[in-house]
């Protein structure tokens, strides 16, 4: 499994740092949707599902938290906990989000807009579809 994770160039001075997120620029796709959570309760994960088609920017804006990514034959564990550090999720990749720290606000930008019928929330449905992928692209 390649994992890509990103630093986001900042723009500052005295006042701060700006950075600027743009598609096709420095995120890989389309935007078509941005959402973030935050207020994760501590011992919480979130996710545990993969999308068939749907590609994924995290950044953990604030605080931290961890991220697992499985691709049905190995398994890494990201850590984002910087402002400008990007995790680019491939679609047919399961994760999980968790040890969100107290202050942990996680952005996600995505390919698509929301559709239910692009998720796979079974990780054994997972297992099988990743299996199916690879067969038919052999």
């Amino acid at each position: 499994m390649k994992v890509t994770t990103y630093e986001f160039e900042e723009h500052g001075d005295d006042r701060g740092i700006l950075i600027a997120l743009e598609e096709y620029k420095n995120v890989p796709f389309n935007i078509r949707r941005c959402y973030y959570m935050y207020n994760t309760q501590p011992g919480v994960r979130r996710g545990f599902h993969a999308h068939k088609s749907l590609e994924q920017i995290l950044v953990c804006v604030s605080g931290s938290c961890k991220i697992l990514l499985d691709d049905g034959q190995s398994k890494e564990t990201v850590l984002l906990d910087r402002p400008n550090k990007g995790l680019y999720i491939a679609h047919n990749i399961w994760r999980e989000m968790f040890d969100f720290s107290d202050n942990a606000v996680l952005m996600v930008l995505a390919s698509k807009l929301y559709d239910e019928s692009d998720y796979i929330r079974s990780y054994d449905e997972f297992l099988q579809y990743v299996q199916t992928q690879r067969t038919e692209e052999n």
